[in-house]
């Protein structure tokens, strides 16, 4: 894929009941950016990364990635391209060991049993988890199947990384563990969160959905410093833009 664009003109759509998802959604993201997808619950965000990995299909408008318009003829060569990390790891991770669920995707790539096994384990040291290869995913902790989840994802090598809420039900420590990680990567790099203050972290750019709709698009600490605009999108300042209650310096703790 020549550029990893992500691209969507015009995109709503209508859920069977009748509930509007997304309207009038436009942006492009370009190769190597990262950007953060944030509103409040119901916003639409969910909604929106279903349709970049052709899980939901709109009701009007395209998506292209890359090269390729996303529909069901392109959805096989566009997935080969696009990473998802789903909320839940108990989503991602289904096999009896934390191999067998890193070698899935490679597997169904077809890719050699040498190569499989050397993208498995590349993957899983670069998460910091490769002690863990011969355990059940379904033994280990909150922090442990998160980053076995994005084992699983970057296994297959994709362009661009998808990722809805990744610090959430994370300790201290392995949310930090997850930035650093996060960081390091080179993928266009997609992220929907309620942790603006991760947000700040790792993208320069974000994109804030208010009831299907986009309200804004810019940079990231241009954005979370309008007040008015994240009330207005159901969000709060992130908490490390705002003031120390003692001695009302940003950024400082007394």
């Amino acid at each position: 894929m020549s550029h990893h664009i992500v691209q969507a003109e015009n995109l709503h759509y209508t859920y069977p009941d009748g509930t509007v998802g997304l309207n009038e959604i436009n942006f492009k993201i370009h190769h190597g950016e990262s950007v953060a997808l944030v509103g409040s619950n119901g916003a639409g965000k969910s909604t929106l990364l279903l349709h970049l990995i052709g899980s939901l299909i709109s009701t009007k408008g395209n998506i292209r990635i890359g090269d390729y318009p996303l529909n069901r003829k392109n959805l096989k060569s566009v997935r080969r391209s696009v990473g998802m990390v789903f909320q839940d790891p108990d989503d991602q991770l289904f096999m009896p060991t934390v191999f067998d669920d890193v070698a899935f995707g490679p597997i169904n790539l077809g890719l050699p049993e040498s190569e499989v096994e050397q993208r498995v384990m590349q993957a899983l040291e670069t998460v910091g988890v490769s002690h863990l290869v011969k355990r059940s995913p379904h033994k280990l902790s909150g922090g442990e199947k998160r980053a076995v989840a994005i084992a699983t994802v970057i296994a297959t090598m994709p362009d661009i990384l998808i990722m809805d809420e990744p610090s959430s039900n994370l300790d201290p420590a392995s949310r930090r563990r997850l930035i650093n990680l996060l960081k390091t990567f080179t993928h266009t790099k997609i992220i929907a969160t309620h942790d603006l203050d991760m947000a700040i972290e790792l993208c320069e750019r974000t994109i804030i959905l208010s009831n299907g709709k986009i309200a804004a698009d810019g940079q990231t600490k241009e954005l979370f410093q309008d007040e008015r605009l994240l009330n207005m999108s159901g969000l709060e300042k992130p908490l490390t833009m705002q003031g120390c209650i003692v001695c009302s310096k940003q950024n400082f703790i007394c």
